[in-house]
């Protein structure tokens, strides 16, 4: 089976030439794929990419140069044309990785936001250590609602547990793993009793904008908002308007809905064009981090490893866990 990789980054490059080693016949550039070099993949079984559109022309070229199959090096797939995909007869994979690298970032950004650490460090820089303005939460003392109990969701909530705080959780698939530590409800419930309010769900049409104004206008006074997961699960106008009202007392953003063509590229001396973003960063009380939860060593190991996986069981089975759903 012959694979080409695009947007390789450097670190991921010593994983691809271990698996190259190994026997595995892969060839890979660090440039992102587009229709000049969509060529490059032309006589290949499979191309992984990481999560970056691809527009349909690029598709429908890879179909007719032989590829059979994409994967892409990330946990979700809702930048993949999965519904063309399917209408070409080609398939797709995504990778799965340790959840502890996004549980620990969330965990990180929860006590960021209860204690005010960016505001504080600020003030600190120009010598202002008076207190007032700094006063914070005691994760301990708050009630945190968790948004989805998949591999990343349950692992915060396994974790969250030694902070001795209250848990609520809500998913579509409820696990008695779970229950150990946090309790079911409604989603109602959960924006009302929560003080801390963590998203872990895919991003699915049916998720779209699931944070909007109507649920914000459900949860606390203050609640504080964080979004390792994916930027359309959160209507941007509507954090925007939470935050100006003081509704939202803090938005802790891994991910927001416009950040597609901004990130894992230094744009230092760009010129950048994104109100969202724009906004979101004049606020003392948001943290934006340009989707960096998922990154450490072993995760990045585990995004290329099952990625190629997937893609080799599809080949030589025919199927492979890691098949992603053709919406």
């Amino acid at each position: 089976m012959k694979i080409f990789a695009y947007s390789v980054r450097e670190d991921e490059v010593k994983y691809f030439e271990k698996l190259i080693a190994e026997g595995l016949d892969i060839t890979y550039i660090s440039d992102y794929p587009c229709l000049d070099n969509v060529e490059l993949a032309r006589g290949y079984d499979a191309v992984t990419i990481i999560s970056n559109v691809l527009s349909k022309e690029m598709y429908e070229a890879w179909h007719a140069f032989g590829v059979k199959s994409i994967g892409t090096r990330s946990v979700g797939f809702d930048h993949m044309d999965t519904k063309l995909m399917k209408s070409l007869g080609m398939r797709g994979i995504h990778a799965v990785y340790s959840p502890n690298a996004v549980a620990n970032y969330t965990i990180m950004l929860m006590l960021m936001a209860c204690r005010k650490i960016t505001f504080i460090l600020d003030k600190s820089k120009v010598q202002d250590f008076a207190l007032p303005g700094k006063i914070g939460k005691e994760l301990s003392l708050c009630t945190v609602g968790i948004i989805g109990t998949g591999q990343i969701g349950e692992t915060v909530i396994r974790h969250l547990s030694g902070f001795g705080c209250r848990i609520l959780a809500n998913s579509s698939h409820e696990k008695d793993s779970v229950k150990k530590y946090a309790e079911y409800v409604d989603l109602d419930t959960l924006y009302k009793e929560c003080d801390i309010i963590s998203l872990h769900i895919p991003g699915t049409s049916g998720n779209y904008h699931l944070i909007n104004s109507d649920s914000i206008a459900k949860m606390k006074d203050d609640v504080i908002l964080v979004n390792t997961a994916r930027g359309m699960v959160v209507d941007s106008e509507a954090l925007i308007e939470g935050l100006e009202s003081g509704k939202i007392g803090f938005a802790a953003l891994d991910t927001f809905e416009e950040e597609v063509g901004l990130y894992y590229k230094n744009l230092e001396r760009n010129r950048i064009v994104n109100r969202t973003r724009s906004i979101l960063q004049s606020f003392p009380n948001v943290i934006l981090s340009p989707h960096m939860a998922f990154y450490t060593e072993q995760s990045t190991s585990d995004m290329v490893a099952t990625t190629i996986r997937g893609l080799i069981e599809l080949e030589n089975e025919g199927s492979s866990l890691l098949e992603v759903s053709y919406e």
